[in-house]
């Protein structure tokens, strides 16, 4: 079952109960709510420029913090001090002491004497002492440089020298290498001495972690106290580096000063409140200067999703310092809402996203002028947007804004060419190809938010689109009337403000759908009628099929809803009146079944579907004039539009009597031209 636009319309509105104003809502409680939550120190100062603000004074007592160099540095030199601590188990000396004694009686004595026992179990015990300890935990104290470590005797520490541990190897070659001349080698190394070898020294991590944690705790990290009331600095002075350090510290008290769960909630009502007020702001030049835009709720949400996405990529960034914020091409705001509404809704956009921003951003007066003029710049170059090149075209011009605004900043700010950061180039450079891929982003808005936008009714328009193609050597008489229809339509468009391109596009592709059938339309026809062998009914049936024809067409070739509503409604809900009236004529007597001549429509509902139902039946009619005087030609117009109002056909279309005027001046201006009379040119004499 077809369901018209109106009634989609009608019943997305009953399902879709949300006010639209609800959308600026939850996006502005959304920024709110990510929002930074640490305090904004007010002042800005820089390390030997002068300071800008005001006699300055200790408002509370607070200490003087040390960089995070210094800190790092105290850190460092702290832990080259710092000694690791090990662990001996005395129990491994005694298992493997008893060990040997047991093996000694059992096996050992049949191979060896008692002087070759009591020397093994004296070296045992010695090595025991000194510490057997991993090869692995002697390779990390070696290469971490511990000359000595801690080592834990019944849990008393003991500094002892690295070098004095021994590994399972190297413990087996002291037994064999310092064995006494009366003894034999080879007699004691069968004795299995690897056996009774066990490392009894392990790393003690975590007792090696809490002193480790205690010593770095134990740094200061202040080195001085400003008392509350202390002067700091005066207007003038230049800011050396203890007034940058007491200032920075002053900023770290005011910026972490925890205040409770109650504070908390103040500053997220304040947030909130402001950012809320912001949007508002935009909800209120809608309602008062562009309530068209607001008569779809689609505008409403890609609007405060424009501004949510915006400022929180930008919360974001600020937030976990990922980048300089101006590599985040705020400028695609305002392209994107250009290439979809209109310029002034999209400056303001743009105001609200980098006024909220300039919240968060480390030096908003800079950030505010910058981006202000990137803005402008968007609105100044996107004035009439026909081509996907100009998208490039302003990714550029931004780009260079950018780079002379920032540099007469630093010239009138610190009037020294040394004090540029030619990092931002690079910031600005990635900004711009960030930019150029609005050219894809406005692909996916359209096809996410059923936008068509400029470029696309240009891309469609063009003659040699595929369609378009198809429809001049299918149908060439058609095609020729979609072409005058295209240049009434938007001529009158353009008279009363409504979308011009749109209407021109529609136009084109109104009647594709006489493809199907293009002998049975009287401007594609020769010297047969096709309709001369059918009855009324069955050629209304034919003519009247073009329109779901049409719309198979569009859909297959994935035209956008915006076009297909043209094809739609370009005859609305009237009648096939030349067979209609031929019936009713022929049959006087016979009761009519009225569907059988009606379009299915529906009406037209917009501006431009009304104006390509008049600018098609004034077009098509006109072709039927004997004479074009200007008098027929405006009793045609005159005609034709009245009856499509009698017939109730433009009751939806937000129409002013004052419109249809100037529709019906336009058309009758432009057929005027059209069905000029040209003079004959004299043959030449001989």
């Amino acid at each position: 079952m077809y369901i018209s636009p109106i009634n989609r319309k009608v019943m997305k509105i009953k399902k879709n109960k949300i006010h639209p104003i609800l959308y600026f809502f939850f996006a502005a409680l959304l920024i709110a709510y990510f929002f930074p939550r640490e305090g904004k120190f007010k002042y800005q100062f820089f390390e030997g420029k002068p300071w800008r603000y005001g006699l300055l004074t200790a408002p509370v007592d607070f200490p003087i913090y040390k960089t995070d160099l210094e800190i790092q540095a105290e850190k460092d030199s702290t832990l080259k001090r710092f000694e690791p601590y090990y662990r001996l188990n005395p129990d491994i000396e005694v298992e493997e002491t008893d060990k040997l004694r047991d093996n000694y009686r059992a096996v050992l004595k049949e191979i060896a004497s008692p002087a070759y026992m009591h020397y093994i179990e004296n070296s045992l015990q010695n090595l025991y002492q000194k510490g057997i300890i991993s090869a692995q935990d002697l390779e990390n104290l070696q290469a971490e440089n511990y000359p000595k470590v801690q080592l834990l005797k019944n849990n008393i520490a003991q500094s002892h020298f690295s070098s004095d541990f021994f590994t399972v190897k190297t413990a087996y070659e002291f037994i064999i290498n310092n064995c006494p001349s009366a003894l034999n080698k080879s007699i004691l190394q069968s004795c299995d001495i690897n056996n009774y070898l066990t490392e009894n020294v392990s790393y003690d991590k975590q007792m090696s972690d809490n002193v480790k944690e205690d010593i770095l705790n134990s740094i200061p990290v202040a080195n001085g106290m400003i008392q509350a009331g202390e002067r700091i600095v005066d207007k003038g002075e230049i800011v050396d580096n203890h007034t940058f350090n007491v200032l920075r510290s002053l900023k770290i008290i005011y910026e972490t000063r925890a205040g409770g769960r109650n504070r908390q909630s103040l500053v997220l009502i304040g947030q909130f409140v402001l950012v809320f007020g912001l949007m508002f702001c935009l909800w209120m030049y809608l309602w008062s200067f562009r309530k068209n835009v607001l008569q779809t709720k689609r505008n409403a949400l890609f609007l405060a999703l424009c501004i949510l996405a915006a400022c929180l990529f930008t919360e974001l960034v600020i937030t976990y310092n990922l980048f300089n914020v101006y590599i985040i091409p705020f400028a695609i705001v305002p392209i994107v809402a250009r290439t979809f509404l209109d310029s002034r809704t999209a400056f303001f956009t743009h105001l609200i996203i980098i006024l909220i921003c300039s919240l968060m951003v480390p030096f908003p007066m800079e950030f505010l002028i910058m981006e202000l003029m990137a803005g402008m710049v968007v609105i100044f170059s996107l004035r009439e947007l026909y081509e996907r090149s100009q998208l490039i075209r302003c990714a550029f011009l931004i780009f260079v804004v950018y780079v002379v605004c920032y540099l007469s900043i630093v010239l009138y700010q610190e009037a020294d060419l040394k004090k540029i950061n030619w990092m931002m180039l690079l910031y600005f450079g990635i900004n711009f190809i960030l930019l150029t891929f609005s050219y894809i982003l406005v692909y996916l808005l359209e096809k996410a938010f059923g936008y068509v936008s400029s470029i696309t009714l240009v891309e469609l328009s063009n003659i040699n689109t595929p369609i378009l193609l198809k429809l001049s050597e299918t149908a060439p008489g058609t095609f020729q009337h979609s072409l005058q229809v295209s240049i009434l339509a938007s001529e009158a468009a353009a008279s009363i403000n409504a979308n011009a391109q749109l209407v021109r596009t529609g136009a084109m592709y109104h009647d594709i759908g006489k493809m199907a059938n293009p002998v049975f339309f009287t401007e594609n026809q020769g010297s047969v009628n096709p309709h001369n062998q059918l009855s009324y009914d069955e050629s209304a049936k034919i003519i009247i099929s073009h329109v779901n024809e049409g719309v198979k067409f569009a859909e297959k070739a994935m035209l956008p809803e915006a076009i297909t509503d043209f094809i739609r409604t370009h005859h609305g809900r009237g009648k096939a009146k030349y067979f209609y009236n031929s019936f009713k004529n022929k049959y006087p007597d016979l009761v009519i079944d009225e569907e059988a001549f009606t379009y299915p429509g529906p009406n037209p509902f917009s501006k431009e579907t009304a104006i390509l139902m008049m600018a098609d039946a004034v077009e098509a009619s006109s072709r039927s004039l004997k004479s074009h005087t200007e008098e027929d030609i405006r009793n045609l117009v005159d005609k034709i539009i009245d009856g499509q109002i009698a017939d109730g056909l433009m009751k939806n279309a937000p129409l002013t009597f004052r419109d249809v005027e100037k529709i019906k001046h336009v058309f009758i201006e432009k057929l005027k031209i059209m069905y000029h009379t040209r003079i004959s040119y004299p043959d030449l004499k001989q």
